[in-house]
């Protein structure tokens, strides 16, 4: 689920942390754009930072080793703060070799704007940066990091009389006084707001102040609660009056639980890398579309045996056959009529050869293609069983490399891959199709890479990428391109082996993402649905040059 953090939360949760890691060996650091995760590889422990708005959350697991393309910073734990009445954590590390540091994780809880960053020296200038673009802000390696503009909220020491908030609120009318609270005083926010207007009898607003006093002190007694909010499980450092609550043993614990459980969080995941991982993703994808395209050939086989009849027959009424006609009507051996394709430009033998070679070829399929066929399934539950080790953290990153094809040369070189969440074709009509590369990164495609506008697709009742087809037309798009969109999404989906596959379709801006749901999870409205063939020929014909997204809007 998606945990609303707030000034108070981040807060005590560096406070936590402080105490937790303070004199804590860092060994490594990763920042990985696709998954939107920061992960420290310490000594003794491994800590997960997942900076998704819909599916935020910090998980502190086993210790794993760290990958040859992780950044190595050997550094121990100075502190553990948050700025004040922001959203923001800073992580200081001693660097264990002179010259070198002081390096900060900078870890931003911004809402949408979730973001790490990893600076050094005191002027912290920007050595890596998960995101470059955050809203109107510019990240850039190299240049000074520069915190969000602030609010400038009052009275951020927790220090303010009864007279002055009776003298802010009261005369604001009650159903106002919540976006009073929230423009003008630090530490409000949505999750603790009502309960800053808590008022006693005789004593208006004074249960509130009392309230705000113990959120806004900065050494408050921390007492972990998970609230139950309408909105779902909340973590939370103290409970909150008039908002249900269950007690839980650290705010890392209540963090933990209300995210949920993830895979990229789990050791197993984290050990072998999101490279290798997306790799092993990618390779089970391409088995399965060559386990498509090989049934389809051997299911496209022809008839040797009629071909070969058919040759004969060419022959067998050499004199009947002009040359120079593409078509011609014989009398066969039954005595029925058949009408033979010809190539033009041959003379009737060479059109019977032709026949003839046909024949051979399909009988060469008919033994060939089997064979290839099992291979082809077998490597694919080997890949899915490896993935599935991966990620219970029964295999390692050696036998996922061993496993996998060689990489393209461009990954060999170093390249990270892309970094978007989705592959881009081109409709026959000229309209852009985004694909989702995995569960993991449909909801960034939805949601974040495409407009109310575009058309959403995914294959019915199974599992299978999102798929965007831009569109900014009035109406429904060309037939031809709707059709070729939902081929693709048939072919990305668990279905990519059968016949036909439904196809849902529907404008994005009536696509709804439940509170809660697991990643990749919608609820579509207005849906038609369209019967398509899986093509894997037809996803090479659109593919664009390079393949992947970039940072276009959506």
């Amino acid at each position: 689920m998606a945990i609303r953090w707030d000034s108070v939360l981040v807060r005590d949760l560096a406070r936590e942390l402080d105490a937790e890691l303070h004199g804590a060996r860092l060994r490594a650091i990763r920042l990985d754009a696709r998954t939107r995760e920061a992960v420290l590889f310490f000594r003794d422990r491994t800590m997960v930072w997942r900076l998704h708005p819909e599916r935020s959350g910090m998980w502190l697991r086993d210790a794993v080793d760290p990958q040859p393309e992780d950044m190595r910073i050997r550094a121990r734990v100075r502190s553990v703060r948050a700025i004040a009445d922001e959203r923001i954590l800073t992580m200081e590390l001693q660097s264990s070799r002179s010259g070198r540091g002081p390096w900060t994780l900078i870890i931003e809880l911004l809402g949408n704007q979730m973001n790490a960053l990893v600076t050094e020296g005191a002027d912290r200038t920007v050595r890596h940066v998960l995101r470059t673009r955050e809203g109107t802000r510019t990240l850039r390696v190299g240049q000074p990091w520069v915190p969000p503009p602030s609010t400038y909220r009052r009275w951020s020491d927790g220090e303010v009389s009864l007279g002055s908030w009776r003298e802010l609120l009261l005369p604001v009318p009650p159903p106002d006084r919540v976006r009073v609270l929230m423009s003008s005083v630090a530490w409000v926010s949505p999750l603790n707001a009502d309960s800053c207007l808590d008022d006693e009898p005789g004593e208006p607003l004074l249960n509130g102040l009392e309230t705000w006093r113990v959120l806004a002190s900065p050494a408050h007694v921390i007492e972990p609660v998970i609230l139950e909010t309408k909105r779902g499980s909340q973590p939370y450092s103290c409970p909150l009056p008039g908002t249900p609550s269950l007690p839980s043993d650290s705010l890392v614990d209540a963090i933990a639980q209300c995210a949920g459980p993830t895979d990229e969080a789990s050791p197993g995941t984290i050990a072998i890398g999101p490279e290798l991982m997306e790799r092993l993703e990618d390779a089970i994808e391409s088995v399965d579309r060559r386990v498509v395209r090989l049934t389809a050939q051997l299911d496209a086989r022809e008839d040797p045996d009629l071909l070969r009849g058919l040759g004969d027959l060419v022959l067998a009424r050499y004199r009947e056959v002009e040359v120079g006609v593409s078509r011609v009507t014989l009398i066969d051996f039954e005595g029925d009529s058949v009408t033979l394709e010809l190539d033009p430009q041959l003379q009737p033998h060479e059109n019977a050869s032709r026949y003839y070679d046909r024949a051979a070829r399909s009988e060469r399929t008919a033994e060939r293609i089997p064979r290839l066929l099992d291979a082809a399934r077998e490597e694919a539950e080997g890949l899915q069983r490896l993935l599935n080790a991966a990620r219970e953290g029964t295999a390692d990153a050696d036998e996922v490399r061993r496993a996998l094809p060689a990489a393209p040369a461009r990954q060999r070189r170093g390249a990270q891959g892309p970094a978007s969440p989705y592959r881009r074709f081109t409709s026959s009509g000229g309209l852009e199709i985004r694909v989702g590369r995995g569960a993991r990164h449909n909801d960034d495609l939805t949601f974040r890479h495409s407009a109310p506008s575009d058309v959403w697709l995914h294959a019915r009742h199974t599992a299978g990428a999102h798929v965007i087809l831009r569109w900014t037309g009035s109406g429904s798009p060309p037939a031809r391109d709707l059709e070729e969109a939902a081929s693709l999404a048939a072919l990305h989906s668990k279905a990519r082996t059968s016949g036909t596959v439904p196809v849902d379709w529907t404008l994005r801006k009536y696509v709804r993402k439940p509170r809660g749901s697991a990643p990749g999870s919608v609820v579509p409205d207005r849906v038609q649905t369209l019967f398509v063939t899986p093509n894997p020929e037809l996803a090479d014909q659109l593919a664009s040059e390079d393949g992947v997204g970039g940072d276009s809007s959506p």
